[in-house]
């Protein structure tokens, strides 16, 4: 896999870049949450305004919150037309989403649980597609919330950048362990004996042709392979150890009906819920994940 490019505040050799960078990004984190909420009046066709309120945000801190007066019969066709407006168009097919790519996140029958986003289990910290091929790096998302659970089903979000920043600052070599490009290994899926997805090794950070970092990352415990290397053992117990850290600039937010989010794929995770067990609350998002990033959001843009 190709280098940073020389300029790009990531590139490990480049420390005045990454220096200006780091004074810019630690000054423009947003206060609360309240900086990071976006009204959007129609889903489907956001104003220029918004979609430049939404931009900015999304540019110093790789994502927002949006408030949507959503559509009586909303469907996927509105989220692909508000996720365009953003510049995102390239949609990541996965097994489980529907033809247009966009998948329905609910608790499904048991013959569908083996997924644990189809479950109201707990999901752990990741970034979206970590178990992608190099060509099918999911760069962004959007999420957006139909009906909230009964109880609990909240997210926990923090910006991979920060996570970066964080390593770099305590030991460069940390951040180069883990751009190694045999760092981290997803065994193959398999279904019944029958693989559906090889087994797939990369970086956990990479940064693209214009400079812009992107990290892949899982902390789950089963069916993973961290390098077998002192590096990036300490790496990857240096993550899991801030992802815990009391002091860490992760939000917590609960989705409500007609909020989402737009993401540059940051880390997340999802606390677990309950529905009503009449089925009269019962959570329903919608997600659909993007090769693309927001638009106006590079590295260069700032």
């Amino acid at each position: 896999m190709p280098g940073p490019p020389d300029s790009s505040p990531f590139n490990l050799a480049n420390e005045d870049a990454y220096r200006a960078w780091r004074a810019r990004k630690l000054a423009s984190i947003p206060a609360g949450i309240h900086e990071r909420r976006v009204r959007v009046h129609d889903l489907a066709a956001p104003s220029g305004e918004e979609i430049r309120a939404l931009s900015d945000c999304c540019r110093r801190t790789n994502w927002a919150i949006f408030r949507a007066d959503m559509p009586r019969d909303i469907e996927p066709a509105h989220i692909k037309a508000f996720a365009a407006q953003l510049g995102l168009h390239h949609v990541d097919r996965n097994p489980c989403a529907e033809e247009s790519g966009v998948t329905a996140l609910t608790t499904r029958e048991p013959a569908g649980t083996r997924y644990i986003p189809y479950t109201n289990r707990p999901l752990s910290w990741h970034t979206d597609g970590y178990y992608n091929d190099r060509s099918r790096q999911i760069r962004s998302w959007v999420l957006f919330c139909v009906q909230d659970a009964a109880e609990g089903g909240g997210n926990s979000i923090l910006d991979h950048e920060l996570v970066y920043l964080r390593l770099r600052d305590r030991d460069p070599e940390l951040v180069a362990a883990l751009m190694a490009d045999d760092a981290m290994t997803i065994p193959a899926n398999e279904v019944e004996g029958e693989p559906i997805r090889p087994d797939q090794t990369g970086p956990v950070f990479s940064v693209d042709p214009a400079g812009n970092l992107h990290m892949r990352y899982t902390a789950r415990k089963r069916n993973i392979h961290w390098k077998n290397h002192p590096a990036t053992q300490t790496a990857a117990a240096a993550i899991e150890a801030l992802l815990s850290d009391s002091t860490a600039p992760i939000c917590h937010y609960r989705l409500q009906p007609g909020e989402g989010i737009v993401s540059n794929n940051v880390l997340h995770r999802r606390e677990g819920f309950r529905d009503d067990p009449d089925g009269a609350r019962k959570r329903f998002l919608y997600r659909a994940r993007y090769y693309d990033r927001v638009a106006g959001t590079g590295v260069r843009k700032r």
